[in-house]
């Protein structure tokens, strides 16, 4: 069974949230001084690595990177780039990653999205980011627990894995919502907002654009892997592509569902607007004759038929009534026919 490591929660005074070294003797957590001289000696290196991960919002974190790592310029171009779609690419002898994940508070927002950005070389990860995201605190919680990880890569992969369950309970999520909008809509209580829909939308196209890494630098990565790479490791890489692309074509068949869900909500309105304009246009047509009627009797001028005879009342009455039989024969009689 395996023990639970202990370990500080937080950034240190250079940035660092955790580091642990893996080697045969198991895990072991690090502080930055450890990790500083870890890194010097470089008979450390021989059978094991380590996993540094930092908050870029200490001003100290750029400084130590630079200070005991030889990243590369990409890596640190990627960090002042801001968000931009997830990729992963072979640089310098390190994979380059820039992964987007939801942020902690997420709440079906599309803005609660925030980059993650590592460097993975053979005996070093760093993963860095500005906000606490899921999946990296899913990991960090795995290798808490004892969880162990055969090499950087294999690490990276547990990530990817952790990032797409996170997409698929997000797609869960959105389900279950498009699932109660078409109850009602079934049920022909049409309470709901067509605004729902359309954010829900919206929703699943941002985590699409930003979250499913670039197909093409993939598949460079997996023709011509580094040579430090071990078949297992492109293997299980290889996996996890095909376990996000599974999710994204369920966020796109779910987003295809939203689609049609739109159409038959607005067909129905359409349908429902309509019948309330066949009902005003057939009053107004029934109510016509009394209106005209009633309009040229009302002038104020001689010469108004019927104004002496003593049943000048009902035979308008019943010129009204016959020429409103017209009305309603010619509304409702062709329908008829």
């Amino acid at each position: 069974m395996r023990q639970p490591i202990n370990t500080l929660y937080g950034s240190d005074e250079t940035g660092l949230i955790c580091g642990y070294v893996f080697s045969p003797e198991g895990i072991h957590p690090l502080s930055s001084n450890a990790a500083s001289l870890w890194l010097q000696n470089t008979d450390n290196q021989t059978n094991s690595f380590i996993w540094l991960h930092f908050n870029l919002s200490h001003s100290a974190c750029e400084k130590w990177l630079h200070q005991y790592l030889n990243l590369s310029p990409i890596f640190y171009e990627a960090l002042h780039e801001g968000t931009r779609s997830s990729r992963i690419e072979y640089v310098d002898d390190s994979l380059i990653a820039v992964i987007n994940d939801v942020v902690f508070d997420f709440s079906v927002d599309a803005t609660d999205v925030a980059t993650l950005y590592l460097s993975v070389s053979q005996h070093v990860v760093v993963s860095a980011r500005v906000k606490p995201l899921v999946s990296i605190d899913r990991l960090r919680a795995a290798v808490k627990q004892g969880e162990q990880l055969s090499s950087t890569v294999d690490l990276l992969v547990h990530l990817l894995r952790d990032q797409a369950d996170v997409m698929t309970q997000i797609a869960r999520d959105v389900a279950r919502h498009v699932d109660h909008i078409e109850d009602t809509l079934l049920s022909n209580r049409l309470d709901i907002h067509r605004a729902n829909l359309g954010n829900l939308r919206r929703l699943l196209l941002r985590l699409q654009r930003l979250l499913a890494p670039e197909p093409s630098a993939l598949f460079r990565l997996l023709s011509r892997p580094p040579r430090w790479m071990i078949e297992d490791d492109t293997v299980n890489l290889r996996q996890s592509t095909e376990e996000f692309s599974t999710v994204l074509r369920d966020m796109s068949a779910l987003q295809e569902r939203i689609k049609l869900l739109q159409e038959e909500i607005a067909a129905h309105i359409n349908e429902q607007n309509n019948r309330s304009l066949f009902v005003l246009s057939t009053v107004t047509v029934l109510a016509l004759p009394i209106n005209l009627t009633a309009s040229l009797l009302g002038m104020n001028v001689g010469g108004i038929p019927l104004a002496n005879n003593h049943a000048g009342f009902w035979l308008i009455i019943l010129l009204v009534a016959t020429l409103t039989c017209i009305a309603v024969w010619f509304a409702f009689g062709h329908k008829n026919d």
